[in-house]
């Protein structure tokens, strides 16, 4: 597989010479200065692709161009939303790109609740606590009728731990759920908003009465409003699975498992209605066998993100090293490189270790390196195996 790189733009202290060095091919970056809805320019499109390439790389995958909430949740500006991404993608195919990795989940990302969670080895890695999400959901947010997606005894353990939370604790918690993991991703809320928990509620309001049948024919309306323009310039749309793949803060999922991968491929039966075959969101679920999955969806696959995580016995789940967890990456590297050995690969959710500091949660340079080397290997092994 083509070995690629999340890059944040000429901002990134990761630079495109750091890059080529460590051996990336390709580089997945997107316009993150362009608002959400807004067209991305043939100008902006070109000077940031020749920027690249002059380093000696190339701009492979796109990710991500954002889908408005509105588009999501079909609001008054749906039509004319998606007409500035037909914009976009017309541009980003007369620029020779190709592929974009999008995703259709509500409001919020993918969610953590600690971004520097201590590992036996003095490195760190992100964490997701079923208690602390839901102690969140009740008594931060106060979202209107939370109690009925608990139980009883959720409810009182939730109680229980209120009464030892500090504020420092439940700051860090909003930074961490709905600012630091969404801000650097064209998020809905950024650094320095003010208020970003009243700010949230009012995004969650705009999803009141969307079930997931209706979100579902909502992603159907986008993408067949879309196909045109990416068959006339050879596009691939790669969904990405929801990150967890589990029903949250009330709102609708529709890319958790097969069922749903497979409801999506076939309702816009278009080679150009593709997938980003995420490992860690997948392998999030319990639900998911992976390695089960990557055979049945190879055929539509268009982008990789190799990333494993662990369930834990109470519903937590962590970030495991790359050759370790449910993700089963070596499993997967042989089943995509059979598939097409040309695809493009990004390693995902490094560790934070060494001297990495202040980078993009989950995005420091030597524990993504380091996965990096971890499936060159693998993917150098399976090669020779012929």
């Amino acid at each position: 597989m083509e070995k690629t790189w999340r890059w944040f733009g000429k901002k990134d202290r990761i630079t495109l010479q750091m890059l080529r060095q460590i051996g990336v091919e390709g580089i997945v970056t997107a316009l993150h200065d362009v608002p959400n809805g807004e067209v991305w320019t043939p100008e902006a499109i070109r000077d940031l692709k020749t920027y690249i390439e002059d380093a000696g790389l190339r701009w492979s995958v796109v990710e991500s161009l954002p889908v408005s909430e509105a588009i999501k949740y079909g609001g008054d500006e749906r039509d004319r939303l998606i007409d500035n991404y037909i914009a976009s993608l017309a541009n980003l195919g007369k620029a020779g790109i190709r592929t974009v990795c999008y995703n259709f989940m509500p409001v919020i990302d993918w969610i953590r609740t600690d971004l520097d969670y201590k590992l036996p080895d003095g490195s760190s890695t992100l964490f997701f606590s079923k208690e602390k999400f839901a102690y969140f959901d009740v008594f931060v947010l106060k979202r209107k009728n939370v109690e009925k997606d608990y139980t009883r005894d959720e409810l009182n353990r939730l109680a229980k731990l209120n009464q030892s939370m500090t504020e420092a604790e439940k700051d860090r918690l909003i930074d961490t759920i709905i600012v630091k993991t969404q801000g650097f991703i064209n998020g809905n809320i950024k650094e320095g908003d003010q208020n970003p928990v009243a700010i949230f509620n009012r995004l969650l309001s705009l999803y009141d009465g969307i079930d997931k049948d209706r979100l579902r024919e909502h992603l159907r309306y986008f993408l067949n409003r879309i196909m045109p323009v990416c068959e006339t310039y050879g596009i691939h749309m790669c969904i990405h699975p929801d990150d967890p793949p589990r029903q949250v803060l009330g709102l609708p999922r529709i890319v958790t498992g097969a069922e749903d991968i497979r409801w999506i491929l076939d309702a816009v039966d278009n080679p150009h209605n593709g997938l980003t075959f995420c490992a860690g969101s997948l392998s999030s679920g319990a639900q998911n066998d992976v390695p089960a999955m990557a055979r049945d969806f190879a055929g539509r696959t268009r982008f990789v993100h190799l990333r494993s995580t662990e369930i834990l016995p109470n519903g937590d789940f962590i970030e495991a090293p790359h050759l370790e967890g449910r993700g089963h990456l070596i499993e997967l590297v042989r089943i995509f490189e059979n598939e097409d050995p040309h695809l493009p690969m990004r390693v995902d959710h490094g560790r934070l270790m060494l001297d990495d500091a202040g980078y993009n949660p989950g995005y420091a340079f030597h524990g993504r390196m380091y996965a990096l080397a971890q499936i060159d290997g693998v993917m150098a092994t399976i090669r020779q195996e012929g």
